[in-house]
């Protein structure tokens, strides 16, 4: 069986995406400096987003191959830790792109990195022998784990949490490396208990090199304004740091625990 990564040049180089933006020196998305492609397109409805312009399903209009050369612009500003990290919106909707994209990059030596939820995950096909694929043009996964307990998960995001965490495993099972993201919001995810499951679950993973605990920020309002939308938190205040610092050590408490009765 021909496998994504054997068929024709041309073919690849002409698959195209849904690109929303491009950020050219991202110092938050990954190691070093990054070019980041936001792609266009989520499922998830995550009541603190900041991206809702990214959520809309939009026809493709860039081929990898033109968004490459774009992003080959900029080598010299990466350096040895930098490259090419791929957000959202959610880039696994785009997969047959983000195949192409990576694969093209990794001719060139550069460093991949994808920013995803992990929602998309499945083991059907035709995914799941793509993903198998993507995986080995992958560096690094950012994976962002909006809320452990799988009923608070959904209110949250209007999604289940299942096949992320099982995304979470897969991954990890494979050996790429993990940085793990959670946004801690007031009344929602400040809650010990949450933080503390979240760490016993991170504990599980072998290949976990980073925890950002981050602090919820309303940033996101003027974007649902301009968009229509109601903002869903309309009234909770950002997160202090000194908080974010806090609920860390509540999740670090967790994965200590957890490791500890191993």
């Amino acid at each position: 069986m021909q496998t994504f990564l054997q068929k024709g040049e041309d073919a690849m180089e002409n698959i195209k995406g849904a690109v929303h933006s491009i950020e050219t020196f991202g110092s938050v998305d990954g190691p070093g400096i990054r070019y980041v492609i936001f792609m266009q397109g989520c499922k998830m409805r995550c009541q603190f987003c900041h991206n809702a312009d990214t959520w809309k399903i939009e026809e493709p209009k860039e081929t990898a191959e033109e968004v490459l050369k774009k992003a080959l612009r900029y080598p010299p500003y990466w350096k040895d830790k930098g490259g090419i990290t791929v957000s959202g919106g959610e880039p696994l909707l785009q997969i047959d792109f983000l195949l192409s994209l990576f694969q093209q990059a990794k001719k060139q030596g550069i460093h991949t990195v994808i920013d995803t939820c992990g929602n998309p995950f499945t083991k059907q096909e035709p995914f799941f022998s793509k993903f198998q694929e993507l995986l080995k043009l992958t560096d690094l996964f950012l994976l962002d784990i909006k809320h452990i307990d799988p009923e608070e998960h959904k209110k949250l995001t209007a999604q289940p949490n299942d096949m992320i965490l099982k995304f979470a495993k897969y991954v990890d099972d494979k050996g790429i490396d993990i940085w793990i993201r959670h946004v801690v919001v007031p009344t929602i995810t400040q809650n010990d208990e949450y933080l503390y499951r979240l760490g016993q679950f991170i504990a599980t993973l072998k290949h976990v090199k980073a925890l950002d605990v981050l602090p919820y920020h309303t940033m996101g309002v003027v974007k649902y304004k301009n968009l229509g939308m109601d903002y869903p938190l309309e009234g909770i205040p950002p997160l202090d740091k000194k908080d974010a610092i806090a609920a860390r050590e509540v999740v670090l408490k967790g994965m200590k625990d957890a490791l500890n009765h191993k």
